[in-house]
């Protein structure tokens, strides 16, 4: 079985956790595995790293480079399909789809998305080894059997038993209000997981038939970028799922969650005996509970809540959000808000990750900005120039290699350099230690598109 793991999507409805520029995905809401990790991590019980499938976008990139780094997985370069625009799920799909059979012919195919929650236990595996029998001749999804009534899932009506694999499906559902879930899941219906698994010949076959747009887009030619500019946004489910007569649901026994709101965090996490679902992190975090119930908390510092039930609260850096349990769905009205104001609090942390390293904003006012740079030992910057702004860089640890101009210095920790507005320069750590170095800003424009590059390790324009 081939694996083909979608990872381009923005996590929007859990800002300020998560952000354009670092996602759900990529972040570790559970203990030490980023959820794409975990994602990889599930994929290698049924594929070989060779026959494991990416599709994200340029921006994301390096995380996912850096995270299979972390666990020690490489994966080909060319199997890492990188989307020039965001148009749903079904071009993503279909153009994984036709790289793996150009790759390896006729192949069994494991969709799964990178930012679910998910046991792989026995039951997990044996749903797909089944799927994958019946992939050979279904489109196959994953039915999770309801916990109770919800509204925030689609919902799959089974039909006809398939042998001992599955069933057929009768009927997709919408989202439904929250009546029409009580009958659903008195009914028998499954949630729609979002996961699927079907033969790369049949899957080209029924997209041909059921979403003629999107295929003659692929068959037109061209590069990638002229190809998804001919395709419409349209959904997997919306373009070939709700069409084909050829539709199979697996029942998955199994814990899922999709990680789809903040209300969906709060089930996932433990709870504490009020019912409390809290998440510290950072040195001096800590949740200090007076009288208050069945709340989530996220922080990372002390946080102390009095009286206070049923609530959302996620403390970051730079964002505070308080929020009504049940109403965790307009985050994304707050993240629409400040994207058409183009704040940047809606793309980026304070801490932001580059594939050198990271840096952190430490404070910034009117003409200047303070940052902590991390590069990682054998790594450099991109060599720069900026127009607006000069900066003045101090080692806090490691030692640093730095170009200004046509001059290289070292620098040693307590040591420092100018670098004025208009002049070639690049930061480098040449040891074998993480290099720290304190970076202040000074001009009339402090934005990071202030950058124009001359030369970068990582094919960055």
């Amino acid at each position: 079985m081939k694996t083909l793991i979608l990872a381009g999507g923005k996590g929007t409805r859990l800002w300020p956790l998560s952000r354009e520029l670092m996602p759900k995905q990529f972040i570790k809401l559970f203990g030490e595995r980023s959820l794409f990790q975990r994602t990889v991590e599930r994929a290698l019980l049924f594929s070989k790293p060779s026959e494991i499938f990416v599709v994200t976008n340029e921006a994301y990139r390096f995380r996912i480079l850096d995270d299979l780094r972390e666990l020690g997985i490489e994966i080909p370069g060319e199997n890492i399909l990188l989307e020039p625009l965001a148009k749903n799920t079904l071009p993503a799909i279909l153009w994984a789809t036709l790289k793996i059979e150009e790759d390896f012919g006729n192949s069994v195919v494991a969709v799964l998305p990178s930012d679910h929650v998910i046991e792989a236990n026995d039951a997990y595996q044996e749903a797909f080894e089944r799927a994958g029998e019946l992939a050979k001749s279904h489109l196959v999804t994953f039915g999770i059997k309801p916990t109770r009534p919800h509204t925030g899932y689609g919902y799959i009506k089974p039909g006809e038993k398939i042998g001992e694999l599955g069933y057929r499906v009768a009927e997709f559902k919408e989202k439904p209000d929250l009546e029409t879930a009580k009958r659903y899941v008195e009914s028998g219906y499954y949630w729609n997981s979002g996961m699927f698994a079907f033969s790369t010949s049949l899957f080209i076959e029924e997209v041909r038939k059921h979403a003629p747009d999107v295929w003659e887009a692929f068959e037109e030619g061209g590069d990638i970028e002229e190809v998804y500019n001919r395709i419409p946004e349209i959904s997997i489910d919306y373009g070939v799922m709700e069409r084909t007569d050829k539709a199979a649901v697996v029942p998955l026994n199994s814990y899922w969650n999709d990680l789809g709101s903040f209300d969906a965090i709060y089930e996932a996490l433990e709870k504490d005996e009020d019912g409390n679902a809290v998440r510290v992190s950072g040195h001096g975090a800590e949740y200090i509970n007076i009288s208050s119930a069945r709340n989530l908390v996220m922080t990372k510092r002390l946080t102390a809540t009095i009286g206070v039930e049923d609530m959302i609260i996620v403390d970051t850096d730079d964002a505070l959000l308080i929020a009504h349990r049940g109403e965790a769905q307009k985050v994304k009205e707050v993240y629409k808000l400040l994207k058409e104001k183009n704040d940047e609090r809606a793309f980026v942390h304070r801490t932001a990750y580059r594939p050198w390293g990271s840096y952190t904003v430490l404070e910034e006012g009117e003409r200047y900005k303070i940052k902590r740079l991390t590069v990682l030992p054998g790594k450099r910057l991109s060599v720069q120039m900026h127009y607006h702004r000069s900066e003045h860089w101090v080692v806090v640890r490691g030692t640093a290699k730095v170009l200004v101009g046509d001059k290289e210095i070292l620098l040693r920790p307590g040591e420092s350099t100018f670098i004025p507005a208009g002049v070639k320069h690049r930061l480098e750590n040449p040891g074998k230690v993480v290099l720290e170095v304190i970076e202040t800003q000074i001009g009339e424009y402090l934005g990071e598109d202030d950058i124009v590059r001359f030369e970068d390790d990582f094919g960055r324009g």
